[in-house]
């Protein structure tokens, strides 16, 4: 869910003038941090060969199977880097297939399933799930619809624990997407843990989302990972790219 004017507009802290307490949000500091994302570009790009060759390095590089989701409003070609990365190193990583990610639809998981169909064509394994921000959420809930397709679910970024006001995106959410931010259109159960290896990589610098709402409690995902990179940076920068091959390695399907 990546933050436009509508999340900095949106930022306060503190009390309702009357009714329950507001959700806690990162920090203004961390929000403005999110303008890197040019920066974080450039030095993956210079980086990719050292990337890749770092990944084939932690292990278990097996040329496994991975689709990767994309955040709130973001296209598939904003995945692009990342994916260069994961098949330079030996996986084969595909798109969503899916345009740009206008938020859920009643039949999201369906449209989801037919793409991870096409990519099992001719192998019948399993595929990995790599999802940055709601594109993290898609990954979680197609994971309880179709658990026998799926080897395991990378969160970067996802807002899958606690309330889900605790963002900068949750009103542009619920504009582009039609839909109440804790009423989607589709069965969803965010804090329940698909029953699939997973892993939530999180930030301290995330700004957009609470990093605590990101990193899960224990139950709700089977390990976290702490990121130093902010929330644009998961897919983006060189220790968000790294951060999803460790990840990899350890939901190994």
């Amino acid at each position: 869910m990546p933050p436009y004017a509508d999340a900095i507009a949106s930022f306060w802290k503190g009390r309702f003038a009357s009714g329950p307490r507001a959700a806690e949000r990162p920090s203004l500091q961390h929000l403005l941090g999110n303008a890197s994302v040019p920066f974080d570009l450039t030095r993956t790009r210079v980086q990719a060969p050292l990337l890749a060759q770092a990944i084939r390095d932690h292990g278990r590089v097996d040329g496994r199977k991975i689709l990767l989701l994309p955040g709130l409003l973001a296209s598939e070609q904003r995945m692009e880097p990342l994916r260069h990365v994961l098949n330079a190193a030996g996986y084969e990583a595909h798109g969503w297939g899916m345009g740009r990610n206008f938020g859920p639809r009643p039949e999201t998981l369906e449209q989801i399933d037919r793409r991870v169909d096409e990519i099992r064509r001719g192998t019948g394994g399993q595929v990995t799930l790599v999802g940055w921000s709601l594109g993290g959420l898609f990954a979680r809930e197609y994971a309880k619809f179709a658990m026998h397709k799926v080897g395991g679910v990378v969160t970067m970024g996802t807002p899958f624990s606690g309330d889900p006001r605790a963002n900068h995106a949750w009103r542009l959410y619920q504009l582009v997407s039609g839909f109440a931010v804790d009423r989607p259109p589709f069965a969803c159960r965010r804090e329940e843990k698909p029953s699939v290896p997973t892993v939530a990589l999180w930030s301290r610098r995330d700004g957009v989302i609470l990093p605590e709402c990101a990193k899960g409690r224990a139950g709700e995902r089977d390990r976290a990972i702490e990121v130093d990179c902010t929330h644009m940076g998961f897919a983006a920068s060189p220790e968000g790219i790294l951060a999803v091959g460790k990840a990899l390695a350890a939901v190994r399907g």
